[in-house]
C-alpha cells in the first residue's frame, strides 16, 4: 500500500487497537520512504536522536528532537514554523519533490509524534552556528579522529577504504574519493573540499545531499582530528 493511503487509513481509524497518528509518525521518522524519491536513503533518524541525552557514540548533524515541537524557532532562527523546519530537511536532504503541506497526513503524523516527544511547551530555541567562510583548522589526534569518523561519518560512508556498511552507493568511499579531487576541484586543497562538504553540506554543490554540520554539532577540534585520521 502506498504511504499516503496507509497514513490516511491509520489517521481515520477508530479505536480497537488501531495504530495512532503518533505511532505512525514514529514509523515515518525511522523510514527513508517518508520521501518518495527513489534516490533517498535518509530517514529523520539518520540525523536526529529523540532522547534528552545524546548518545555518547554518535555525532549527529541535527539536534535531538526531544522537546522540539514547541520551540519558538528552528534552524538557528531561520524557520519560525515547525512544518517549515521539517521541510527544510525533507526537500534539501531527503530529495522530497515538493514540501509537505499541513493537509498531508504524513505531516500530521510526524507532528503528533514530535508533540509526544515534547513535554516542555516552553522549550527554548537552540543555537545553530553555520560556518560562513571555510578555512583550515588545526589537526588533532588520529585516535580521536577515528572515533569521530565512527560517530559522525560511518553510518553514511561505511568503513574507510572499503565502504562496507555505507547507507547508499551515492555516498563516497573515504579516503579513496580524495584521489578524484584534483580533477573535480582543480586548484583547491583537498582538506578545504572536505571542510566545505562537512560545514555546508549540499548547499554549494560539492556535498551530494549530505546535511551540514554546525559548530554545535561538530567542533573545529573534532573536525581537525577527523582530517588527521583521513590523512589530510
Amino acid at each position: 500500500m502506498r504511504w499516503g493511503l496507509l497514513v490516511a487509513a491509520l489517521l481515520a481509524a477508530g479505536c480497537g487497537g488501531a495504530t495512532s497518528a503518533a505511532d505512525f509518525g514514529e514509523e515515518l521518522f525511522q523510514d527513508a520512504r517518508l520521501s518518495e524519491s527513489g534516490f533517498n536513503r535518509f530517514s529523520c533518524a539518520t540525523c536526529h536522536a529523540t532522547t534528552a541525552t545524546p548518545e555518547a557514540d554518535r555525532i549527529l548533524s541535527g539536534y535531538s528532537l526531544h522537546n522540539s515541537a514547541f520551540r519558538p524557532s528552528w534552524w538557528g532562527g531561520y524557520e519560525a514554523r515547525l512544518l517549515d523546519a521539517v521541510n527544510f530537511c525533507y526537500v534539501s536532504f531527503m530529495r522530497g519533490v515538493s514540501p509537505l503541506t499541513p493537509a498531508d497526513p504524513k505531516a500530521r503524523a510526524l507532528y503528533e509524534y514530535l508533540v509526544q516527544l515534547s513535554p516542555d511547551r516552553e522549550a527554548p530555541a537552540l543555537p545553530l552556528t553555520v560556518v560562513k567562510d571555510i578555512e583550515d583548522v588545526p589537526r588533532g589526534s588520529t585516535s580521536r579522529g577515528a572515533a569521530v569518523y565512527r560517530a559522525a561519518c560511518q553510518t553514511c560512508h561505511g568503513e574507510t577504504d572499503t565502504g562496507i556498511g555505507r547507507l547508499t552507493e551515492l555516498a563516497s568511499i573515504l579516503p579513496a574519493v580524495f584521489n578524484d579531487y584534483d580533477r573535480l576541484f582543480p586548484g583547491v586543497p583537498k582538506q578545504l573540499v572536505v571542510i566545505e562538504k562537512v560545514r555546508h553540506g549540499q548547499f554549494f554543490g560539492v556535498g551530494g545531499n549530505m546535511p551540514l554540520y554546525s559548530r554545535e554539532a561538530l567542533s573545529d577540534e573534532d573536525l581537525g582530528a577527523l582530517l588527521a585520521f583521513l590523512g589530510l
